[in-house]
């Protein structure tokens, strides 16, 4: 079932009832528009973590839309629902889908994926423009690198604020993994990179590490800003939380185990996620082999361009104790995490993935699951600081001892993940860290938070419910003032224009949101 309005999947062009540009007291809402080349029915850390926040975004009160290509990562197979349409409007949680036709290539082969990528980059402005509607301001995810040009021509059209948010260091990681060699190509991307920054009236990072990286080339450290991936608290819980109406239920984790290939009396090791160069699985298939004669099975949950790799290595290795599973839905990821006894999370050992935080690990951490990190720097001081255990990355041996420890010690595994989850619920809740960025966006437009008195409805209506959104209550929108000129709102700049008073720094203004990770 799809995730949007109509079980099929297919267009939805009529808004929902409660849906218009203004509030309960005709003041107009922000008006947010999101550009990203990943977006669910896919699955993956960037898709989580834009549908979460929009979704969040547009409960807040503001007016989203979303602007993204036909879905097909990382298979590069468009499901049939959206095959043939050049371009599909669709409306989820209270925001609008607004999707154009690109290139559909699987996650394999550089000059396949650039294609990609740019079809999304011109298409995005030759479809979209008419169809998204106006904005005052546009938030552009990168990667993809290219789909930064074609927000840029968006805001400047409009005359919008532009945020910049950097979920990978691109071109670097590609550079240090040495998928990109040529200097020239090199260097030319790196001035792309930094014009975007430097244009951007607002840049939005997921690790200190890249902040740090940013600033230390010259974008001024007031306007890059750390807001962490986190996880659904709702969606992601323990296998033991019954009570709850989202818990997975002690039936559904024993049916994945069997599906999985581990018996009653194996503990099961989990990797759920992408199967790409950076994350190095052939090391977890070295730790596999380690441990042949332990009671230990391990799955491999997910699809990419380094699965057939895997595959041959585990055939040659002739792992008995070994899955190969393919992606599963989003709505099945919470259960196939639930049913592992151990999670492993691990990438290469590349000194810039030091600065990576893979965000696949607060969803383990909050299902309650034991993790094994094989990582280092910023992420191994985040798993360390939640209790997990951390291993140096391509090190099979240590990974095979640790989890060799784990699997004998329940008693240990037990406490390990109720401090996990605690952990994640303190320091990365998507819904907090959705509302910062919400603070952030509305600082970039110059406007302050709405006070109650701008809340229309009974003042009773919301009494008595809690911050989870667990009742069926609908909560009254809460408008935020903005002038109805869009002249009014200023536009994106150029990097050669002057800082705009509005984003300067203030006394009071508040430091950039941080993870809480001590450094």
């Amino acid at each position: 079932m799809s995730p949007y309005s109509n079980a099929a999947g297919t267009s939805n062009d009529d808004p929902p009832a409660d849906r218009g540009s203004r509030g309960r007291d005709g003041a107009r809402r922000p008006r947010v528009l999101l550009v990203t080349h990943y977006f669910p029915p896919e699955v993956g850390a960037p898709q989580a973590r834009l549908s979460e926040t929009a979704r969040a975004w547009a409960a807040s009160g503001l007016d989203v839309t979303v602007l993204t290509g036909m879905p097909n990562h990382p298979t590069g197979v468009v499901p049939p629902a959206y095959r043939g349409a050049a371009r599909r409007m669709e409306w989820v949680d209270g925001y609008r889908v607004v999707r154009t036709w690109l290139y559909a290539t699987p996650n394999e082969g550089v000059a396949r994926k650039t294609l990609g990528h740019l079809s999304f980059m011109v298409s995005g402005v030759l479809l979209g423009t008419g169809a998204v509607g106006p904005a005052d301001v546009v938030v552009v995810s990168s990667p993809t690198f290219f789909s930064l040009g074609s927000a840029w021509l968006l805001a400047r059209q409009r005359r919008a604020r532009l945020v910049v948010e950097v979920r990978d260091l691109w071109p670097a990681i590609f550079v240090q993994l040495g998928v990109i060699t040529n200097r020239r190509i090199i260097a030319a991307l790196e001035r792309c990179e930094l014009a975007a920054y430097r244009s951007a009236d607002a840049v939005v990072t997921v690790t200190e590490g890249f902040r740090d990286d940013i600033v230390r080339r010259g974008i001024p450290a007031r306007k890059v800003h750390v807001i962490p991936n986190g996880v659904d608290l709702d969606r992601f819980r323990p296998a033991e939380s019954e009570t709850k109406p989202n818990a997975v239920t002690p039936a559904a984790r024993e049916t994945t185990p069997a599906r999985l290939g581990a018996g009653p009396a194996d503990t099961l090791v989990v990797y759920v996620g992408a199967h790409g160069i950076s994350q190095g699985l052939t090391v977890i298939a070295h730790a596999a082999a380690l441990l042949v004669d332990d009671p230990v099975r391990f799955a491999f949950v997910g699809d990419g361009a380094d699965k057939n790799r895997l595959a041959e290595q585990v055939a040659r290795l002739g792992l008995r104790n070994t899955t190969l599973a393919p992606t599963v839905p989003r709505d099945e990821v919470a259960g196939v995490l639930a049913a592992a006894d151990i999670c492993v999370v691990p990438l290469r050992a590349v000194p810039l993935f030091d600065t990576f935080i893979p965000s696949k690990m607060f969803e383990m951490l909050a299902a309650g699951r034991p993790v094994v990190g094989a990582v280092r720097g910023e992420a191994a001081r985040i798993l360390t600081a939640a209790g997990a255990v951390v291993v140096p990355p391509e090190d099979p041996a240590a990974l095979a001892a640790a989890i060799r420890a784990l699997a004998a010690d329940p008693a240990g595994r037990a406490a390990m993940a109720r401090a996990g989850r605690a952990y994640v619920a303190a320091h990365f809740d998507r819904a907090r860290l959705a509302d910062h960025y919400r603070s952030l966006l509305l600082e970039v437009l110059g406007t302050s938070e709405p006070t109650a008195a701008a809340v229309v409805g009974d003042a009773d209506d919301d009494q008595g419910e809690d911050d989870q959104g667990e009742d069926d209550v609908e909560r009254p929108t809460v408008p935020t003032v903005l002038p109805d000129d869009p002249a009014e709102v200023p536009a994106a700049r150029l990097p050669a224009d002057e800082p705009s008073p509005q984003v300067r720094d203030q006394p009071d203004r508040p430091r950039p949101i941080s993870s809480g990770v001590a450094r």
